[in-house]
C-alpha cells in the first residue's frame, strides 16, 4: 500500500510535527510513504516514516535527485516542476494532506480526480475529503478507506 503525505514545503513546527507523526504511523502500518520529496511537511513525513523503518518514495519536481529529503529510500526525478503532483497522486493508493498551501490543494484535487481517497489534517476543507482530528485519526481513517484494519494505525 502506497500512501502519499501532501503538504507545504514551508510549514510551521506544529504542522511538521503532525506530518512526522503521520509518517511514523503509516510506516508502522506497513505503508510505503510517498511525498513530493522536498522540505517542510514532505521532509517531516519522510523523517517519521524512516525513523520507524519504513520505505519512503520521494517524487521531486526537478531533473536531478539532488536536493531530495535525506530520508527517502527511493527518489524519482520527474523534471516536470509542479506537474509532478500528478505523479504523486497517481502513485498513491490514498493521500493524507497535512496543512497545506496551493500545491497541496492541487494534490488533493488530482488524487480525488483519480479516485484516491483523501484525508485532511489541519488544512483544507474540501468537499469529499474526510477531516481528521489528529495524526492517529488521519491514518486510521485512510486505512479504513483503503480496507485496512483501523487497529494498524496505532
Amino acid at each position: 500500500m502506497y500512501v502519499a503525505v501532501a503538504g507545504a514545503g514551508r510549514a510551521s513546527a506544529e504542522v511538521e510535527a503532525l506530518a512526522e507523526e503521520v509518517g511514523r504511523l503509516l510506516a508502522e502500518a506497513g505503508a510505503v510513504v510517498v511525498t513530493g520529496g522536498l522540505t517542510g511537511v514532505m521532509d517531516a513525513a519522510s523523517r517519521g516514516a524512516a525513523a520507524a523503518g519504513g520505505q519512503v518514495v520521494a517524487i521531486v519536481p526537478g531533473e536531478s535527485r539532488a536536493g531530495a529529503t535525506a530520508h527517502a529510500t527511493t527518489v524519482v526525478a520527474t523534471g516536470t516542476g509542479q506537474a509532478r503532483n500528478v505523479a504523486l497522486a497517481a502513485t498513491c493508493d490514498g493521500m493524507i494532506a497535512v496543512g497545506g498551501e496551493w500545491g497541496t490543494l492541487s494534490e488533493i484535487g488530482l488524487a480525488g480526480k483519480l479516485g484516491r481517497p483523501v484525508v485532511a489534517l489541519a488544512g483544507w476543507d474540501v468537499r469529499g475529503v474526510e477531516r481528521a482530528d489528529d495524526p492517529a485519526d488521519a491514518v486510521a481513517r485512510l486505512l479504513a478507506r483503503l480496507g485496512q484494519p483501523r487497529s494498524n494505525a496505532g
